[in-house]
């Protein structure tokens, strides 16, 4: 009798391949990819469309980089009319007509206090050079190396900016406490955990047998972005300035991620009205390219020449987009719709989780949206606290999502917050397209079986 040859396999789909391939030929650290496996091939605004034919909405927006949507019209606008004139595309730190543009819109969106003392340092292309610039900058000018940080805080993936984010010892690292209404460190929230927070910060800076370093610097961000989308009380904001000020530490804001209008103001510092010595911008700066500043007070400009370079500081197209960008924002009022906006998404997903009780808490500030997702069946009883965060089940709210059509990040200390970070041209209706999946996804992932963690394990 003879052998039947097994059928040949059928050829993988072209988006499986690629994915395929991804897997084999890619690093281990990859990130995205692995909760988000698809192969974008055409983007515009809010919607992207697969390899394989789905059309997605795009809550991630590369990180918050995306301020305006993928490739809008603005942007390939500047982009081609800097390819067209045949500028060159590589400068180092030369200065030139598209650079000179951008750094004009630039101060002129900064707050007037600022821009009229300040200097901008071109970085290395990510927002984690400019990171590592700021506190090499502050050093510098103080002559001291500590370092203060907070809790829960997210700057980077280099050396100085991870142990300022908590993810790498650093001795010269003195981390304090950051304030939030759900689960505060203190365990009361509110305007009480917030003074307790600053009196904690004072009273740490003051007492010579605290151990703490000489400081530099704080740096801080005015809305926790991968650290649970914690939006920073306005009080205790203009507290940390005075703290600060009265004893000369120079404060850095971290604008990286809520910049450019994503929290309903044009610099999310502008909500509690503080004026920081040093601002660190990247992501939607560049129009959705490459680019990383520092903008400073010119007081702390005490370096020498060459004493912080790079080779890919004079990116021309990025520059080109990124005055694209900020002026769009600027001149059609972006900032103040996604305040609009966002609060009505806001008020949607709070009404929206009374009826789904693993959503812990829903917070944010204008288009900088966090759902905190836990396990309520784990609550100590009789306690008042919180609910544990339930990362498994988290993962299945956002796998839900992307079988939805909706793309969302997790972010927070457990991966359990479901980050939304639409683009500032969002519209009504999409905004409300995108509370409705995330609402059948919440219900979808409630009713499938996951893995409860022991209860306490991420206590």
């Amino acid at each position: 009798m003879a052998v039947t040859e097994p059928a040949p396999a059928p050829p993988l789909a072209a988006h499986e391949g690629i994915l395929r391939r991804q897997s084999l030929r890619e690093s281990a650290a990859r990130t995205y990819a692995r909760s988000l496996p698809i192969v974008p091939v055409r983007a515009r605004g809010l919607t992207i469309e697969g390899a394989d034919g789905r059309r997605y909405l795009d809550c991630l927006s590369g990180a918050g980089t995306l301020a305006l949507g993928h490739n809008h019209p603005v942007v390939l606008e500047a982009i081609k009319k800097v390819l067209d004139s045949g500028a060159p595309l590589h400068v180092l730190d030369l200065a030139t007509p598209v650079k000179d543009a951008f750094v004009t819109e630039l101060f002129s969106t900064l707050p007037r206090e600022f821009a009229d003392n300040a200097r901008v340092q071109f970085c290395g292309p990510a927002g984690t050079d400019a990171v590592e610039a700021a506190f090499k900058l502050v050093r510098a000018a103080t002559g001291r190396s500590g370092l203060l940080a907070f809790t829960g805080a997210y700057h980077g993936m280099t050396a100085g900016a991870l142990a300022a984010s908590g993810g790498a010892e650093d001795v010269r690292v003195t981390r304090l406490p950051f304030p939030q209404e759900y689960r505060c460190p203190f365990g009361i929230g509110g305007e009480a955990g917030a003074r307790t927070a600053a009196h904690w910060t004072e009273n740490l800076l003051d007492d010579p047998k605290s151990g703490t370093p000489a400081p530099a610097g704080m740096i801080l961000e005015p809305v926790q972005g991968e650290g649970g989308v914690n939006p920073a009380p306005d009080g205790w904001m203009r507290r940390m300035r005075e703290i600060t000020e009265t004893r000369s530490i120079p404060l850095i804001a971290d604008e990286v991620q809520t910049g450019v209008g994503r929290t309903g103001a044009f610099w999310a510092v502008e909500h509690s009205g503080i004026v920081p010595d040093v601002m660190v911008l990247s992501k939607a700066i560049g129009g959705s390219l490459p680019l990383a500043v520092i903008v400073y007070r010119s007081e702390l400009d005490t370096w020498q020449p060459g004493a912080h370079a790079g080779t890919f500081r004079g990116n021309q197209l990025a520059m080109a987009a990124g005055t694209a960008t900020l002026a769009y924002v600027r001149e059609n009022g972006l900032a103040e719709r996604a305040g609009v906006l966002g609060g009505r998404m806001l008020a949607s997903l709070r009404s929206l989780a009374a009826d789904h009780p693993c959503v812990g808490d829903v917070r944010g500030r204008g288009l900088m949206i966090g759902v905190e997702i836990v396990d309520p069946e784990a609550r100590p009883q009789g306690t008042g606290a919180e609910p544990p965060p339930d990362p498994v089940l988290a993962a299945a709210v956002q796998q839900e999502c992307l079988s939805r059509g909706l793309i969302v990040e997790l972010g927070g200390r457990y991966s359990t917050v479901v980050r939304l970070l639409p683009p500032l041209t969002l519209t009504d209706e999409q905004a409300t397209a995108v509370v409705d999946r995330l609402a059948d996804a919440l219900a979808a992932a409630e009713r499938s079986p996951h893995r409860r963690l022991p209860t306490g394990s991420l206590r």
